[in-house]
Protein backbone atom coordinates (compact mmCIF):
# COMPACT_ATOMS: atom_id res chain seq x y z
CA UNK A 1 0.00 0.00 0.00
CA UNK A 2 1.29 3.43 -0.88
CA UNK A 3 2.12 5.85 1.88
CA UNK A 4 -0.61 8.18 0.75
CA UNK A 5 -3.29 5.45 0.82
CA UNK A 6 -2.16 4.23 4.24
CA UNK A 7 -2.41 7.69 5.66
CA UNK A 8 -5.96 8.04 4.29
CA UNK A 9 -7.03 4.65 5.86
CA UNK A 10 -5.60 5.63 9.20
CA UNK A 11 -7.63 8.83 9.11
CA UNK A 12 -10.87 6.88 8.44
CA UNK A 13 -10.25 4.58 11.42
CA UNK A 14 -9.68 7.56 13.66
CA UNK A 15 -12.96 9.11 12.56
CA UNK A 16 -14.92 5.88 13.21
CA UNK A 17 -13.39 5.56 16.67
CA UNK A 18 -14.35 9.10 17.50
CA UNK A 19 -17.98 8.46 16.51
CA UNK A 20 -18.06 5.26 18.62
CA UNK A 21 -16.77 7.08 21.68
CA UNK A 22 -19.57 9.59 21.31
CA UNK A 23 -22.35 7.03 20.49
CA UNK A 24 -21.69 4.37 23.17
CA UNK A 25 -22.04 6.69 26.18
CA UNK A 26 -25.20 8.07 24.61
CA UNK A 27 -26.62 4.56 24.20
CA UNK A 28 -25.71 3.64 27.77
CA UNK A 29 -27.33 6.80 28.98
CA UNK A 30 -30.61 5.60 27.49
CA UNK A 31 -30.59 2.69 29.98
CA UNK A 32 -29.15 4.47 32.96
CA UNK A 33 -32.59 5.44 34.31
CA UNK A 34 -35.45 3.11 35.40
CA UNK A 35 -39.19 3.37 35.23
CA UNK A 36 -41.81 1.10 36.89
CA UNK A 37 -44.89 -0.12 35.06
CA UNK A 38 -47.31 -1.60 37.60
CA UNK A 39 -48.78 -3.93 35.00
CA UNK A 40 -45.38 -5.54 34.45
CA UNK A 41 -44.64 -6.27 38.14
CA UNK A 42 -43.90 -9.97 38.94
CA UNK A 43 -44.80 -11.26 42.40
CA UNK A 44 -44.25 -14.71 44.02
CA UNK A 45 -46.57 -16.41 46.52
CA UNK A 46 -44.68 -17.45 49.65
CA UNK A 47 -46.78 -20.69 50.07
CA UNK A 48 -47.36 -23.09 47.18
CA UNK A 49 -48.15 -26.29 49.18
CA UNK A 50 -51.44 -27.44 50.69
CA UNK A 51 -51.35 -29.09 54.15
CA UNK A 52 -50.87 -32.85 53.65
CA UNK A 53 -53.43 -35.49 54.65
CA UNK A 54 -51.53 -38.54 55.91
CA UNK A 55 -54.46 -40.83 56.76
CA UNK A 56 -58.24 -40.96 56.61
CA UNK A 57 -60.94 -43.48 57.54
CA UNK A 58 -64.69 -43.79 57.94
CA UNK A 59 -65.93 -45.40 61.16
CA UNK A 60 -69.43 -46.19 62.37
CA UNK A 61 -70.51 -44.28 65.48
CA UNK A 62 -70.34 -47.44 67.61
CA UNK A 63 -66.58 -47.59 67.03
CA UNK A 64 -64.81 -50.92 66.69
CA UNK A 65 -63.92 -52.15 63.20
CA UNK A 66 -63.55 -49.24 60.76
CA UNK A 67 -64.39 -48.91 57.08
CA UNK A 68 -67.98 -50.21 57.23
CA UNK A 69 -71.36 -48.48 57.51
CA UNK A 70 -74.97 -49.58 57.13
CA UNK A 71 -78.02 -47.93 55.63
CA UNK A 72 -79.53 -45.69 58.29
CA UNK A 73 -76.41 -46.03 60.43
CA UNK A 74 -74.34 -43.10 61.62
CA UNK A 75 -70.64 -42.59 61.07
CA UNK A 76 -67.73 -40.14 61.26
CA UNK A 77 -65.02 -39.21 58.75
CA UNK A 78 -61.57 -39.04 60.35
CA UNK A 79 -58.31 -37.58 59.01
CA UNK A 80 -54.76 -36.89 60.07
CA UNK A 81 -53.66 -33.51 58.69
CA UNK A 82 -50.06 -32.30 58.85
CA UNK A 83 -49.07 -28.70 59.60
CA UNK A 84 -48.91 -26.27 56.68
CA UNK A 85 -45.41 -26.37 55.16
CA UNK A 86 -45.31 -23.10 53.19
CA UNK A 87 -42.26 -20.85 53.62
CA UNK A 88 -43.57 -18.91 55.35
CA UNK A 89 -46.72 -21.00 55.98
CA UNK A 90 -50.02 -19.24 55.32
CA UNK A 91 -51.86 -21.48 57.81
CA UNK A 92 -54.60 -24.09 57.51
CA UNK A 93 -58.00 -22.71 56.51
CA UNK A 94 -60.43 -25.65 56.16
CA UNK A 95 -60.63 -29.45 56.18
CA UNK A 96 -63.72 -30.81 54.43
CA UNK A 97 -65.04 -34.20 53.33
CA UNK A 98 -67.05 -35.11 50.25
CA UNK A 99 -69.13 -38.08 51.44
CA UNK A 100 -71.91 -37.83 48.87
CA UNK A 101 -71.71 -41.53 47.96
CA UNK A 102 -72.53 -42.39 51.58
CA UNK A 103 -74.83 -39.47 52.39
CA UNK A 104 -76.66 -37.75 49.54
CA UNK A 105 -75.73 -34.08 49.14
CA UNK A 106 -72.95 -34.21 51.72
CA UNK A 107 -70.21 -32.74 49.53
CA UNK A 108 -68.43 -30.46 52.01
CA UNK A 109 -68.72 -31.74 55.57
CA UNK A 110 -66.42 -29.77 57.87
CA UNK A 111 -63.85 -31.71 59.89
CA UNK A 112 -62.95 -30.19 63.26
CA UNK A 113 -59.56 -30.34 64.98
CA UNK A 114 -59.32 -32.43 68.14
CA UNK A 115 -58.03 -35.69 69.59
CA UNK A 116 -59.91 -38.71 68.26
CA UNK A 117 -59.43 -42.47 67.98
CA UNK A 118 -60.90 -44.90 65.45
CA UNK A 119 -59.92 -48.54 65.10
CA UNK A 120 -57.06 -48.04 67.55
CA UNK A 121 -55.50 -45.23 65.48
CA UNK A 122 -55.34 -41.58 66.56
CA UNK A 123 -56.63 -38.80 64.29
CA UNK A 124 -56.54 -35.02 64.66
CA UNK A 125 -59.62 -34.13 62.60
CA UNK A 126 -63.16 -35.54 62.58
CA UNK A 127 -66.47 -34.65 60.97
CA UNK A 128 -69.76 -34.27 62.76
CA UNK A 129 -71.87 -37.44 62.96
CA UNK A 130 -73.32 -38.22 59.53
CA UNK A 131 -76.12 -40.63 58.55
CA UNK A 132 -75.67 -43.10 55.70
CA UNK A 133 -78.64 -43.20 53.32
CA UNK A 134 -76.97 -45.33 50.65
CA UNK A 135 -79.14 -48.34 49.72
CA UNK A 136 -76.76 -50.14 47.38
CA UNK A 137 -74.18 -52.41 48.97
CA UNK A 138 -70.50 -52.32 48.15
CA UNK A 139 -67.47 -50.04 48.30
CA UNK A 140 -68.18 -46.30 48.12
CA UNK A 141 -65.59 -43.57 47.73
CA UNK A 142 -65.23 -40.35 49.67
CA UNK A 143 -62.52 -37.68 49.84
CA UNK A 144 -60.99 -35.22 52.28
CA UNK A 145 -59.67 -31.84 51.09
CA UNK A 146 -57.44 -29.40 52.97
CA UNK A 147 -57.18 -25.73 52.00
CA UNK A 148 -54.70 -23.21 53.38
CA UNK A 149 -55.02 -19.44 53.64
CA UNK A 150 -53.04 -19.00 50.42
CA UNK A 151 -55.72 -20.94 48.52
CA UNK A 152 -53.70 -24.13 48.04
CA UNK A 153 -55.86 -27.28 48.16
CA UNK A 154 -54.95 -30.95 48.49
CA UNK A 155 -57.29 -33.95 48.31
CA UNK A 156 -56.97 -37.57 49.44
CA UNK A 157 -59.53 -40.25 48.52
CA UNK A 158 -60.77 -43.08 50.74
CA UNK A 159 -63.43 -45.77 50.63
CA UNK A 160 -65.97 -47.41 52.93
CA UNK A 161 -68.16 -50.46 52.45
CA UNK A 162 -71.91 -50.18 52.76
CA UNK A 163 -73.32 -53.41 54.25
CA UNK A 164 -77.09 -53.88 54.61
CA UNK A 165 -77.20 -57.63 55.34
CA UNK A 166 -78.08 -58.89 58.82
CA UNK A 167 -75.59 -61.46 60.21
CA UNK A 168 -76.90 -64.89 61.15
CA UNK A 169 -75.75 -67.96 63.07
CA UNK A 170 -74.78 -70.69 60.59
CA UNK A 171 -73.20 -73.53 62.59
CA UNK A 172 -72.12 -74.74 66.03
CA UNK A 173 -69.50 -77.45 66.62
CA UNK A 174 -67.27 -78.88 69.35
CA UNK A 175 -63.89 -80.60 69.23
CA UNK A 176 -62.46 -83.07 71.73
CA UNK A 177 -59.07 -82.90 73.45
CA UNK A 178 -59.39 -85.99 75.68
CA UNK A 179 -62.29 -88.27 76.59
CA UNK A 180 -65.02 -88.13 73.97
CA UNK A 181 -68.30 -86.98 75.50
CA UNK A 182 -66.67 -85.42 78.56
CA UNK A 183 -66.33 -81.63 78.66
CA UNK A 184 -62.77 -80.93 79.80
CA UNK A 185 -59.86 -78.53 79.50
CA UNK A 186 -58.70 -78.11 75.92
CA UNK A 187 -62.05 -78.98 74.33
CA UNK A 188 -63.39 -76.32 71.96
CA UNK A 189 -66.77 -74.83 71.05
CA UNK A 190 -66.85 -73.21 67.60
CA UNK A 191 -69.51 -70.62 66.73
CA UNK A 192 -69.79 -69.80 63.02
CA UNK A 193 -71.48 -66.65 61.75
CA UNK A 194 -72.53 -65.73 58.22
CA UNK A 195 -70.00 -62.89 58.25
CA UNK A 196 -67.40 -61.40 60.63
CA UNK A 197 -68.81 -59.99 63.86
CA UNK A 198 -67.40 -56.82 65.41
CA UNK A 199 -65.56 -58.20 68.46
CA UNK A 200 -66.36 -55.20 70.63
CA UNK A 201 -70.05 -56.14 70.39
CA UNK A 202 -69.17 -59.37 72.24
CA UNK A 203 -66.70 -57.99 74.79
CA UNK A 204 -66.37 -54.23 75.30
CA UNK A 205 -62.92 -53.05 74.22
CA UNK A 206 -61.96 -56.32 72.52
CA UNK A 207 -60.52 -55.85 69.02
CA UNK A 208 -60.21 -59.55 68.20
CA UNK A 209 -56.48 -59.37 67.45
CA UNK A 210 -55.66 -61.64 70.40
CA UNK A 211 -57.75 -64.12 72.43
CA UNK A 212 -59.61 -62.81 75.47
CA UNK A 213 -60.41 -64.71 78.66
CA UNK A 214 -63.90 -66.01 79.37
CA UNK A 215 -65.66 -68.55 81.59
CA UNK A 216 -67.70 -71.39 80.09
CA UNK A 217 -70.78 -72.38 82.07
CA UNK A 218 -72.40 -75.78 81.48
CA UNK A 219 -75.89 -75.84 82.99
CA UNK A 220 -77.87 -78.89 84.17
CA UNK A 221 -81.53 -78.47 83.28
CA UNK A 222 -82.63 -81.70 84.96
CA UNK A 223 -83.46 -82.64 88.56
CA UNK A 224 -82.26 -85.33 90.96
CA UNK A 225 -79.35 -86.10 88.69
CA UNK A 226 -81.67 -87.30 85.94
CA UNK A 227 -81.23 -86.21 82.30
CA UNK A 228 -84.77 -84.86 82.14
CA UNK A 229 -83.81 -81.70 80.30
CA UNK A 230 -81.09 -80.90 77.77
CA UNK A 231 -77.96 -79.33 79.19
CA UNK A 232 -77.00 -75.84 78.02
CA UNK A 233 -73.76 -73.93 77.40
CA UNK A 234 -73.46 -70.17 77.95
CA UNK A 235 -70.36 -67.96 77.98
CA UNK A 236 -69.61 -65.55 80.84
CA UNK A 237 -66.98 -62.80 80.94
CA UNK A 238 -63.60 -63.33 82.56
CA UNK A 239 -65.02 -62.44 85.99
CA UNK A 240 -67.75 -65.10 85.53
CA UNK A 241 -70.48 -62.46 85.43
CA UNK A 242 -72.30 -61.22 83.44
CA UNK A 243 -73.16 -63.57 80.61
CA UNK A 244 -71.74 -62.48 77.25
CA UNK A 245 -74.11 -61.97 74.30
CA UNK A 246 -73.29 -65.29 72.66
CA UNK A 247 -76.73 -66.77 73.21
CA UNK A 248 -77.22 -70.31 74.52
CA UNK A 249 -76.32 -73.71 73.09
CA UNK A 250 -78.75 -76.58 73.71
CA UNK A 251 -76.52 -79.65 73.88
CA UNK A 252 -79.23 -82.01 72.64
CA UNK A 253 -78.68 -84.29 75.65
CA UNK A 254 -78.92 -84.07 79.43
CA UNK A 255 -75.98 -86.15 80.64
CA UNK A 256 -73.03 -83.74 80.30
CA UNK A 257 -73.68 -82.41 83.81
CA UNK A 258 -75.93 -83.64 86.62
CA UNK A 259 -76.99 -82.17 89.99
CA UNK A 260 -79.50 -83.04 92.68
CA UNK A 261 -81.19 -79.67 92.18
CA UNK A 262 -79.81 -78.80 88.80
CA UNK A 263 -76.82 -76.46 88.89
CA UNK A 264 -73.75 -75.59 86.86
CA UNK A 265 -70.15 -76.52 86.29
CA UNK A 266 -67.55 -74.06 85.00
CA UNK A 267 -64.44 -74.05 82.87
CA UNK A 268 -61.97 -71.24 83.51
CA UNK A 269 -63.53 -69.77 86.67
CA UNK A 270 -60.43 -70.98 88.56
CA UNK A 271 -57.01 -72.13 87.40
CA UNK A 272 -56.46 -71.82 83.66
CA UNK A 273 -58.93 -69.42 82.06
CA UNK A 274 -61.05 -70.40 79.11
CA UNK A 275 -60.18 -68.31 76.05
CA UNK A 276 -62.14 -66.86 73.16
CA UNK A 277 -60.51 -66.23 69.77
CA UNK A 278 -61.84 -64.56 66.63
CA UNK A 279 -60.89 -65.69 63.13
CA UNK A 280 -62.90 -64.52 60.15
CA UNK A 281 -66.51 -65.64 60.61
CA UNK A 282 -65.81 -67.89 63.61
CA UNK A 283 -65.42 -67.47 67.34
CA UNK A 284 -63.70 -70.37 69.05
CA UNK A 285 -63.92 -71.01 72.79
CA UNK A 286 -61.23 -73.21 74.36
CA UNK A 287 -62.21 -74.68 77.73
CA UNK A 288 -60.06 -73.96 80.78
CA UNK A 289 -59.86 -75.62 84.20
CA UNK A 290 -62.98 -77.50 85.38
CA UNK A 291 -64.77 -76.60 88.62
CA UNK A 292 -68.28 -77.09 90.02
CA UNK A 293 -70.41 -74.59 91.88
CA UNK A 294 -71.07 -77.12 94.69
CA UNK A 295 -70.58 -80.76 95.68
CA UNK A 296 -74.15 -81.42 94.59
CA UNK A 297 -73.36 -81.04 90.89
CA UNK A 298 -70.71 -82.63 88.65
CA UNK A 299 -69.93 -83.19 85.02
CA UNK A 300 -70.48 -86.55 83.35
CA UNK A 301 -69.63 -88.34 80.14
CA UNK A 302 -72.38 -88.31 77.53
CA UNK A 303 -73.59 -91.82 76.79
CA UNK A 304 -74.40 -91.12 73.16
CA UNK A 305 -74.66 -88.68 70.29
CA UNK A 306 -76.68 -85.49 70.21
CA UNK A 307 -77.36 -82.50 67.99
CA UNK A 308 -76.58 -79.06 69.35
CA UNK A 309 -78.78 -76.04 68.62
CA UNK A 310 -77.39 -72.51 69.06
CA UNK A 311 -79.90 -69.75 69.69
CA UNK A 312 -78.16 -66.36 69.32
CA UNK A 313 -79.24 -63.02 70.77
CA UNK A 314 -79.59 -59.72 68.90
CA UNK A 315 -76.96 -57.72 70.83
CA UNK A 316 -73.90 -58.57 68.67
CA UNK A 317 -73.48 -56.74 65.37
CA UNK A 318 -71.35 -57.02 62.27
CA UNK A 319 -68.63 -54.59 61.13
CA UNK A 320 -71.28 -52.18 59.82
CA UNK A 321 -73.41 -52.43 63.02
CA UNK A 322 -76.17 -54.59 61.54
CA UNK A 323 -77.72 -56.37 64.55
CA UNK A 324 -77.57 -60.16 64.81
CA UNK A 325 -80.52 -62.29 63.71
CA UNK A 326 -81.90 -64.50 66.51
CA UNK A 327 -82.73 -67.41 64.18
CA UNK A 328 -81.22 -70.63 65.69
CA UNK A 329 -78.49 -72.64 63.96
CA UNK A 330 -78.40 -76.45 64.18
CA UNK A 331 -75.15 -78.39 64.33
CA UNK A 332 -74.21 -79.54 60.84
CA UNK A 333 -72.81 -82.89 59.81
CA UNK A 334 -73.53 -86.38 61.05
CA UNK A 335 -74.96 -86.76 64.56
CA UNK A 336 -72.00 -87.29 66.90
CA UNK A 337 -70.93 -87.30 70.55
CA UNK A 338 -69.95 -83.76 71.44
CA UNK A 339 -66.91 -82.77 73.48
Amino acid sequence: MSARRAKRFTGVLAAVAAVALIAIPAALAAFSGSTVNPGDTVTAAPDFTAPAITATVVSKSQGGVTGYVRKGGTYFVYANVSADTGNPASGLSTVKANAAELTSGQTAATLTAGTYTAGGTSYNYRSAELTCNQTVEGAKTYSVTTTDNAGNAGTVAGSAIVDTIVPTATDIQTTNAGTNGLAEQGDKIIYTYSEPIDPQSIVAGWNGAAPTNVVVRLIDNGLLGLPTGNDEVVINNAGNTPQLPMGGVNMGRGDFVAGLLGGSVYFGATGTASSMALSGNTITITLGTYSAESILVARGTAAGAGTMVWTPVAAPYDRAANAMSTTPATESGAVDKDF
